[in-house]
């Protein structure tokens, strides 16, 4: 049994063809075709059922297939840990939330660039529970998301803090002393929904403090929270650094309420059979350039 006979059963099984799987390999489909003969005839079994048009693995091949995946895992570790890191050639997929996205993501990858030249990026911008799913379905490898989540499943490591006030359009809500949650919540509240690690953590804490906003809409969309905050259609929590400009420029006002909202802690999340040296190191370097600040930061010089 070679390794390249588990790559091509592998990405066979993944890619749901022997042509893709080729390609993805750099290799003819009949040197994919003739790998998967060749373990078929080590076990002496079976490995796609050839009566179906799609390369379906049989019982034993999804078996195979849960093992090459393992195998493969330790193999690159392997190489990790043997290997200088500039020569280290693998795909990281990495997921991120969008305010991630708009701040000091294009700093992380460059570092990882960097650090790890020949590593392929592959990034997903997408909501905290779409991210969870996707790492729990080994679509991702690594994601950065605020820690709303407790899953012995997906160990996690702090990256960072986010605070967060509320905010609404100016003379929307008077300004001065301060006023209570209780009394904010009577006016219209734009939140974040249950699909964002955000507005998870602070749709729990105002329960807790057994508030109830009277008509709230949810939006999905950071970008497009802002823009509804500035036309005045309701007051909102926003990341209170990141969008100091518009709060300079009076675009936005900031409410005086109490309590205040507690600050988000964001975190790298990662499957625990998978973890390696390389995400080890990418996380590290997330750990070092983390900054919730700045609006789409410049890559630094």
């Amino acid at each position: 049994m070679t390794f390249k006979q588990l790559e091509a059963l592998y990405w066979i099984g993944e890619l749901g063809s022997f042509a893709l799987a080729a390609h993805k390999l750099h290799t003819s489909q009949s040197a994919v075709s003739k790998r998967v003969h060749e373990l078929e005839m080590v076990f002496d079994t079976e490995l796609f059922d050839r009566s179906q048009r799609s390369a379906r693995l049989t019982d034993k091949g999804e078996e195979m297939f849960v093992l090459a995946r393992k195998l493969l895992d330790q193999r690159d570790a392997a190489v990790e840990q043997f290997s200088r890191i500039d020569v280290i050639e693998r795909r990281v997929r990495i997921g991120v939330t969008e305010l991630t996205a708009m701040t000091w993501l294009p700093r992380w990858v460059e570092l990882i660039q960097e650090h790890y030249p020949k590593v392929t990026l592959e990034p997903d911008v997408d909501s905290s529970v779409n991210l969870r799913e996707k790492v729990l379905a080994d679509e991702l490898d690594l994601i950065v998301v605020p820690d709303a989540f407790a899953d012995t499943r997906i160990p996690k490591k702090a990256i960072g803090k986010v605070e967060s006030a509320w905010m609404c359009k100016p003379g929307l809500v008077k300004s001065g002393k301060p006023i209570r949650l209780h009394e904010l919540a009577s006016h219209r509240m734009l939140l974040q929904g249950v699909k964002s690690g955000t507005g998870l953590l602070y749709d729990s804490w105002m329960k807790d403090l057994g508030v109830q906003p009277s008509n709230p809409i949810v939006i999905h969309n950071l970008v497009a929270l802002i823009g509804l905050t500035i036309s005045g259609l309701g007051v909102s929590y926003l990341p209170k650094e990141a969008v100091s400009q518009m709060l300079e420029e009076g675009s936005l006002a900031l409410i005086k309420v109490t309590p205040a909202l507690p600050p988000v802690t964001y975190v790298a999340m990662y499957k625990g059979e998978h973890r390696s040296s390389l995400l080890a190191s990418i996380i590290m370097l997330a750990q070092s350039c983390c900054d919730f600040t700045r609006m789409f930061q410049a890559v630094k010089g």
